[in-house]
């Protein structure tokens, strides 16, 4: 056999395993497998690379994606480019927060606790809540687990969702409640927003919690408190998936009426890293602490007076017996979670104001220079936005996308992928790292194509 340098085992080690087993060859471990299952020949992989031709491969390969550096990006959608200041890299790297992990032995990991707890006050606040998890997965998961508290702490099985809610996290919501008996109901939308007509003709005695997002799929703002009557009316609690830097200008939910909010993190100085890993923000009432998935981190003094920290709630299965775990599949982004903890506290709350007023005006202007072309109409007139809007185009969407990425725009997101009605429309969004330049030249090859 072929020995390689990065195999830690010699030939002569593996020689003298086999001996202290008493077998031949390391095939004879797999004895006990049926031989119609085992794969009786080599596996079909290519001839081993040294590192210098395997770097060039990866480079090549690597060369196939188009990233921020190599096109101007009007998408959005769920994850959004953002400027991440540098502050956040420089102390994310450093190697006491990039190399921790769960703290299973909390009281020694006072560092970690401590940016925990923090991320977790940072968090509340933007949100309008009593308090805070350590942080999920990403936002879809922790939506999912927010439907799951809802039916636990009311008894109940029916949560009502809507349709402007993003479509994947629809779907995330649908595989947590497979096998949980719990029922999802669509409430339709109107206009770009959800029908509170529709919304309070199905909320009954047997509603869990309505599911809303802030602003929703289409970019709409709605009213939350005109929804959390409805809900609060039928003892049914109130979920709201928020996108944080919109927090910055819009009413906090929690003042709203909202009894859980989630959202996904990625948005407070995370990068869009194809996709993950990203965090899932997860805040409540207080009454709902124990209901919560994950932990809490609590702050506490020592018998000396000192200032401390501790996992004031520990109900993940890792930390306490399985059937006795609020959730078995969550988990936390620690590191992720430092670096909202890091933007937030750099941006502070006049920073983070003045960047959603960015994003809104700058989605604005881009909004309103697109609709003075022929034919380009938003499709949702009526409805109040944030930073991310819906324009029916004239022509075939797909058409527009693949032009204007040849141009090296990145137009937005064709909404006919999830809604035949909506074949015609694009979801476009601006935040404040477009510049003018950027936005006009995008309306001026949308120009060329009409």
């Amino acid at each position: 056999m072929k020995t390689y340098a990065y195999l830690p085992q010699t030939q002569r080690d593996r020689e003298k395993m086999l001996d202290l087993l008493g077998i031949k060859d390391t095939a004879e471990l797999f004895a006990d497998i049926a031989p119609e299952i085992r794969l009786q020949r080599p596996l079909e992989l290519p001839p081993a690379l040294s590192e210098l031709d395997l770097n060039r491969h990866m480079q090549e390969l690597s060369r196939k994606n188009q990233d921020l550096s190599t096109v101007v990006s009007f998408l959005g959608a769920g994850a959004y480019e953002h400027h991440i200041p540098a502050v956040v890299d420089a102390i994310c790297g450093r190697s006491e927060f990039y190399t921790a992990y769960t703290p299973y032995q909390p009281e020694v990991s006072q560092g970690t606790l401590q940016s925990i707890f923090e991320y977790q006050t940072m968090v509340a606040e933007l949100t309008g809540m009593d308090l805070a998890n350590a942080s999920m997965y990403d936002g879809p998961t922790a939506l999912g687990e927010a439907s799951l508290v809802c039916c636990n702490h009311t008894r109940r099985n029916r949560v009502l969702v809507s349709a402007a809610l993003h479509p994947e996290y629809r779907a995330v919501m649908t595989t947590y409640a497979t096998g949980q008996q719990v029922e999802l109901v669509d409430v339709p939308t109107d206009s770009g927003q959800t029908d509170l007509h529709q919304l309070e003709s199905l909320c009954d005695d047997t509603v869990a919690g309505i599911v809303i997002q802030y602003p929703n799929f289409f970019g709409g703002i709605e009213d939350l408190q005109a929804i959390a009557n409805i809900a609060h009316a039928r003892g049914a609690l109130l979920v709201v998936s928020s996108y944080p830097v919109a927090l910055g200008l819009l009413e906090a939910p929690g003042n709203l009426g909202a009894d859980m909010v989630v959202a996904e993190g990625q948005s407070l100085g995370n990068s869009l890293a194809y996709g993950g890993p990203y965090l899932g923000i997860m805040a409540a009432r207080k009454d709902l602490m124990r209901k919560l998935p994950g932990r809490i981190v609590g702050q506490t003094t020592d018998h000396d007076g000192r200032r401390g920290f501790v996992l004031t709630l520990q109900a993940r299965e890792q930390h306490i017996r399985r059937e006795k775990a609020t959730s078995n599949i969550c988990s936390n982004q620690a590191l992720n979670a430092l670096a909202a903890t890091v933007y937030l506290t750099y941006l502070g709350p006049q920073g983070i104001t003045e960047l959603a007023l960015q994003n809104y005006h700058k989605a604005h202007y881009f909004q309103q220079r697109l609709t003075t072309l022929p034919g380009v109409e938003a499709a949702f007139a009526t409805a109040p936005f944030f930073n991310e809007f819906v324009l029916r185009l004239p022509v075939s969407v797909t058409t527009v996308q693949q032009s204007l990425l040849q141009q090296g725009i990145l137009f937005g997101f064709d909404l006919g992928r999830f809604s035949p009605a909506l074949a015609d429309c694009v979801l476009l969004n601006a935040t404040e790292v477009r510049t003018r330049a950027e936005m006009d030249a995008a309306v001026a090859a949308l120009e060329g194509l009409l």
